[in-house]
């Protein structure tokens, strides 16, 4: 990926790939070269997995007041304006009705721990999760209360979960493994992906000007969307082989090298050498 002076859209995933995940403390270095890919004049774009209440804390920290940012796997979008109220405002929201993925999940699984996400709030779920799990207010609510929401994104967690992605995507829904025990589940043909060209497309950036950095399952879809995607060095084996390039791992903040990239070098100004130089006194 060379430097160039061409608007470019670049991606970000916030967990593993801008902090530690769950974290909201962003590495100075991390967030001064985002500052400055913003301030070459390309479009950065955070597109993470977390809902609205999680990631509004990260773009404060990054300085980023205006601009877009995709929440929730791709189910909601905002446009960044500090003259609106909280400084944001939705302006793109897809939902599924609850109630089929927990007829769903109460005729195969018991004990399933699930969460639906309300919009800039938190979460309605069954059982707590724990401190960082999830981001905003929780309140708990019983599985036929859950089961008639219309929700962004549910959260099921439980041992054998993973063993229901096909049957939930076979209803028509998006249900993408964030770890062995935890299912996000978001509409159909819902992804980072599909949100990003809707950005990329509103914004008039060429696809071949788009850039895609991640770590995670759900930075797949936006891999294959992104003309040159970059895999964090701690990524799993089957995210880096769908990379164009691998960067260093969170720990070494490998977003960093990527994002200087994209910024032109400044050119030194021409002095005379001193034995041309015109001497004072």
């Amino acid at each position: 990926m060379s430097t160039t002076t061409e608007t470019r859209l670049v991606a970000l995933d916030i967990d593993g790939t801008i902090v530690p995940s769950g974290s909201v403390e962003v590495p100075h270095d991390t967030a001064r070269a985002v500052r400055d890919v913003v301030t070459a004049g390309h479009h950065v774009v955070l597109c993470t997995g977390r809902s609205l209440v999680g990631a509004m804390p990260i773009t404060r920290a990054l300085g980023l007041t205006t601009g877009t940012v995709v929440c929730s796997n791709g189910a909601v979008t905002v446009r960044l304006d500090p003259a609106l109220p909280g400084g944001y405002e939705v302006t793109k929201t897809f939902t599924f009705a609850a109630g089929s993925a927990i007829a769903l999940v109460r005729k195969c699984l018991l004990g399933v721990q699930i969460a639906v996400e309300e919009v800039g709030w938190g979460y309605h779920v069954t059982r707590l999760f724990g401190a960082g799990e999830v981001n905003g207010a929780q309140r708990i609510a019983t599985v036929d209360q859950i089961a008639r929401y219309r929700t962004p994104r549910m959260i099921l967690r439980a041992p054998a979960i993973l063993d229901l992605a096909g049957d939930l995507r076979r209803l028509g829904l998006t249900a993408t493994p964030a770890d062995g025990d935890w299912l996000d589940v978001t509409p159909g043909s819902v992804s980072k992906a599909s949100a990003l060209e809707h950005v990329r497309d509103t914004l008039g950036v060429a696809r071949e000007l788009t850039v895609g950095v991640g770590d995670g399952l759900n930075d797949l879809p936006m891999f294959a969307w992104a003309a040159y995607a970059v895999a964090m060095g701690q990524a799993r084996a089957v995210v880096i082989e769908a990379a164009d390039h691998v960067t260093g791992t969170i720990d070494e903040q490998g977003l960093v090298p990527v994002l200087r990239a994209l910024v032109p070098t400044p050119v030194a100004p021409h002095l005379p050498s001193p034995t041309t130089a015109s001497r004072v006194g």
